[in-house]
């Protein structure tokens, strides 16, 4: 074991902010040297070992006890590089488990100064950039204590509190470093108990935050509050699966998504009480969104099989009409709905159209317009698929009644060059009405254009000769004047 320095503070593991990297060091070499020691007396006496095997059973006793004692000594040193800032030193990570990082066992046994002498060596440490206290290891007291000194980093990244037994209470702890923390990138307090209380203050703690990633799996959330002037500008992952989130939280979450400022690219909403009206509203939000890309609602086992999915086709290939479909949504590229239920040939069908549209919107990603026009090509110009979708969307409008009859040539070149033949001539039956009054109408134009030319022809001449016998009249008028008067001269 590591002998405590002479006027070291007496808690637990207090000295260790007391001793140099070099007393640590040394203490686990010696360490390891009487550990090799007592190996080789082991392996000697083996030989004269009891029958029963007691001696063996002691010997590994012994072995257990300094294969701990070793574990303690290089957790303490990674405390200690801590401390002296070593710019090799850039992860802290403890927990438990099968691959547990080494030091949890011993985080177990830290007093409430310790805590706060470690979280004032983490906020004084420039080269650390990811942060682990996971499992079991932090409740709201010991919380209260590490962010007590804990009060600000310009290095840490990443910082996972993942599965720990701390409320609202441990999270008003974390506020001032929230607001502190301004290369913080991650965070993960999944798995804790902070509710919707704990959320909402998590939430606006992170306003002016960098934060891109924000995990609250499994924190029974329900009734959530955003605030439109204090969202963070650069959030992009929001994980909540696992909570009590309604349609009423659906609504406060669309605020994520609305408006040309939206970041949000990834929202994971699995197994919550989302229904059919959750999904309307996330979807009204989504119509205009040009940032998320990926919904998660699996699970959520208030959305029927046939409204839901309807919602969600409707969003990224609405067949009512042409322009509908060119005004769709292009930037989603996965939607995840599935549920443990067995699923109907109708319901594959849904997920099949939907996932072609997703195709569609992952092809050309960086081309939104161009997603649009395959869409129309590919779903409204095909016959077949149109029918289908039209009837999932409760369509019954023809789609050449909405075609301009001069853009029928186009559109009809169109269905031969994607399509081929047999739908070039289900087009040509579809749209022969169009294609006749084009005909029709242009020949009407042109005879109206030659008519109404040559009754302009024929008013122009009939002015111009009104014109002319008005210029006569005034003359006449002028020169019998001057006659009569030289007359009464006379």
């Amino acid at each position: 074991m590591l002998t405590k320095p002479a006027g070291a503070v007496l808690t637990k593991y207090s000295y260790l902010f007391e001793a140099t990297q070099l007393e640590v060091l040394k203490a686990a070499a010696a360490m390891d040297s009487d550990n090799d020691s007592d190996r080789f007396d082991d392996d000697s006496g083996s030989e004269a070992s009891s029958v029963d095997g007691s001696d063996r059973f002691d010997n590994d006793s012994s072995s257990e006890e300094s294969s701990v004692d070793q574990e303690e000594s290089f957790w303490l040193l990674d405390l200690q590089r801590i401390r002296e800032d070593d710019p090799l030193k850039t992860e802290l990570c403890w927990g438990e488990g099968e691959n547990a990082p080494r030091g949890y066992n011993y985080v177990q046994n830290i007093t409430d100064e310790d805590w706060e002498q470690i979280g004032h060596a983490i906020s004084n440490n420039t080269h650390l950039v990811s942060v682990r206290i996971d499992d079991g290891a932090l409740n709201d007291q010991n919380m209260a204590s590490l962010f007590r000194g804990l009060t600000r980093s310009s290095s840490i990244k990443d910082m996972s509190l993942y599965r720990n037994e701390f409320s609202v209470v441990g999270v008003r702890s974390m506020v001032p470093f929230l607001q502190n923390a301004n290369n913080l990138r991650c965070l993960n307090v999944s798995c804790s108990n902070i509710q919707s209380e704990g959320f909402n203050m998590l939430f606006r703690a992170l306003c002016d935050s960098p934060i891109e990633t924000l995990n609250c799996k499994g924190c029974d959330i329900e009734l959530i509050e955003i605030d439109n002037n204090c969202i963070p500008n650069n959030l992009k992952c929001l994980y909540l699966m696992s909570n009590n989130i309604n349609a009423d939280g659906c609504r406060e979450l669309a605020k994520l998504l609305r408006g040309k400022d939206a970041t949000l690219t990834q929202l994971w909403l699995n197994n919550n009480k989302i229904n059919d009206e959750g999904v309307g509203i996330l979807v009204d939000a989504l119509q205009n969104n040009t940032s998320l890309t990926a919904l998660s609602l699996s699970e959520n086992y208030g959305i029927s099989k046939q409204q839901g999915p309807t919602t969600l086709l409707k969003l990224v290939n609405n067949i009512s009409s042409i322009k509908a479909t060119l005004r769709s949504n292009h930037t989603l590229k996965n939607i995840f709905l599935s549920t443990m239920q067995a699923k109907s040939d109708a319901d594959k069908e849904f997920e099949t159209h939907i996932d072609h549209a997703l195709a569609i919107n992952r092809k050309y990603k960086d081309d939104l317009e161009t997603a649009g026009r395959e869409k129309v090509i590919q779903t409204q110009l095909h016959s077949v698929t149109r029918a289908n979708l039209a009837d999932f969307q409760v369509v019954n409008r023809s789609l050449y009644s909405e075609i301009n009859p001069l853009h029928l040539p186009e559109v009809l070149s169109l269905v031969g060059l994607h399509h081929g033949q047999g739908e070039l001539y289900v087009a040509l039956k579809s749209s022969i009405a169009g294609v006749i009054s084009t005909v029709n109408r242009k020949q009407f134009i042109r005879q109206q254009r030659d008519y109404h030319a040559a009754k302009l022809e024929q008013l122009n001449a009939e002015l111009a000769a009104i014109e002319a016998a008005e210029g006569d009249e005034v003359h006449i008028g002028v020169g019998s004047e001057s006659h009569s008067s030289k007359r009464r001269r006379k």
